[in-house]
């Protein structure tokens, strides 16, 4: 019997001679791991659509309790990503973060979608990078569960606190008594703003929102450091995309 879905390819592993194993986020079954035959043959028809960050569409068969690639239509390969290592190396580490947080054959349309998305915006000329990795990052956070307390303080109440709690996930002003354990990040009324922002926009206005120098840098901060703290664990993608970074003049 044969199965078609959408899905996005978050990581291939060559499998045998000429095989692959893909890791796809679909949209109706949640992540699957397929296997695509031949794919590595310089004459496969599934070659373009079975390619990292490529969003196909996959006509699926089951053989021996595995699901193996009958067909793969790429409908989006995001090519401008495919022409800039930079680029590149963090779509691979949004790949990475959303095969983490998602779940074999549950559907999660929120962190397929803002994967997407985040794909499509870091393909546009001249893109934002840092500003499309935080709000991916603290988005991903917040699809994941771990929406943070943003109302104000938990010691005074006040709206406008200016720090910000990793590990706990809530804010408090610097003067009001309180837990001084773990890591607590500056947070100006800018930076707040666009945690607020990104915590409840509609998905396809994720990206679509300004900030300040200073507060991108904070918002930077927090995304990443809230994210990986909350998940206990790093990105190996994420450390090659830094050491990039460090070589750029």
């Amino acid at each position: 019997m044969y199965t078609k879905t959408l899905g996005l390819v978050l990581r291939e592993v060559e499998y045998k001679d000429a095989d692959k194993l893909l890791t796809v986020l679909t949209r109706d079954r949640g992540k699957l791991t397929v296997r695509a035959r031949g794919v590595r043959s310089r004459s496969s028809r599934l070659k373009s659509g079975c390619q990292l960050l490529a969003y196909s569409e996959f006509t699926l068969f089951e053989n021996r309790n595995s699901l193996v690639v009958d067909e793969a239509v790429a409908q989006e390969l995001f090519l401008p990503l495919r022409q800039d290592i930079e680029r590149l190396a963090l779509a691979s580490y949004f790949a990475q973060v959303a095969e983490v947080l998602s779940r074999e054959e549950d559907p999660d349309e929120a962190l397929l979608s803002l994967t997407l998305n985040a794909l499509a915006a870091l393909s546009r000329p001249d893109p934002d990078s840092r500003k499309i990795k935080a709000a991916f990052e603290f988005r991903a956070a917040c699809i994941a569960g771990y929406t943070p307390m943003l109302e104000g303080c938990v010691s005074c109440g006040s709206e406008n606190p200016d720090r910000f709690h990793v590990s706990g996930g809530f804010l408090s002003c610097a003067a009001c008594p309180g837990d001084d354990t773990g890591l607590r990040l500056p947070l100006s009324p800018g930076s707040l703003a666009a945690l607020r922002y990104l915590a409840s926009c509609p998905p396809k206005r994720v990206f679509a929102f300004q900030i300040g120098e200073s507060a991108q840098k904070e918002l930077s901060d927090i995304a990443e450091t809230y994210l990986l703290t909350q998940l206990e664990r790093g990105f190996f993608t994420l450390d090659f995309y830094k050491s990039l970074l460090l070589q750029i003049p």
